[in-house]
């Protein structure tokens, strides 16, 4: 498979890189920085929002690894994926954009998110939000091939690859010890996984440690 990665020196984005060149895709990196950061021979200095049809045209799909820390980058969720989205509009690729726990469910009904709790850590919640607000967008693209897919609640940067982990959808999800949890690798393993089969098309996912 020929995929894309975009904010590819973002750590996630370097995980999926690896995962996706140890099963024999044929990957392209797109950032920001003059350095590759990544394990991507196939690498080009250029920013999401200068990205156009041309840069990814003919990927079976492009990873969206964008990810902002401070309160005033947060609305570029929104504008890079709706970016990608309006160059993809259209095309068989598919757009698979690394997300958030923070918008999950914690109810059957789907009217409380983890965010919405008491004690979550107000450091989060403004990412929580504006990943939640990118979501609620996505899901007005009808136009689009797109996934998302939200990491537990604990995601390890430095976690083990256990290379194993549970599919779950748009409820907040626990394994047999009562744990939310999973490391970048493992979530790169279900990031290609979805690549390779393509099950969620305009759906939320998300996934955990088994």
């Amino acid at each position: 498979m020929k995929i894309a990665v975009v904010a590819a020196n973002g750590r996630v984005a370097q995980k999926v890189i690896k995962e996706a060149l140890d099963r024999g895709f044929e990957v392209k990196a797109f950032g920001r920085d003059d350095e590759n950061k990544t394990v991507a021979k196939d690498y080009v200095k250029k920013d999401i929002m200068d990205l156009t049809k041309d840069d990814i045209a003919g990927f079976d799909a492009v990873v969206d690894g964008f990810g902002a820390w401070t309160d005033e980058e947060q609305p570029m969720h929104i504008k890079t994926s709706q970016h990608l989205c309006d160059l993809l509009s259209g095309s068989d690729t598919r757009l698979l954009i690394v997300g958030g726990a923070g918008s999950l469910y914690v109810n059957p009904e789907h009217t409380v998110q983890v965010k919405d709790a008491p004690d979550f850590p107000a450091m989060f919640l403004p990412l929580a939000n504006a990943q939640g607000a990118e979501l609620d967008e996505l899901r007005k693209r009808n136009d689009v091939k797109w996934t998302f897919i939200s990491p537990a609640g604990d995601f390890q940067a430095d976690g083990e690859r256990t290379g194993e982990y549970i599919l779950g959808g748009e409820e907040l999800t626990l394994n047999e010890k009562g744990e939310s949890i999973i490391s970048y690798a493992d979530y790169a393993i279900a990031m290609v996984d979805e690549i390779e089969n393509g099950d969620h098309i305009q759906q939320r996912i998300s996934v955990l440690r088994k």
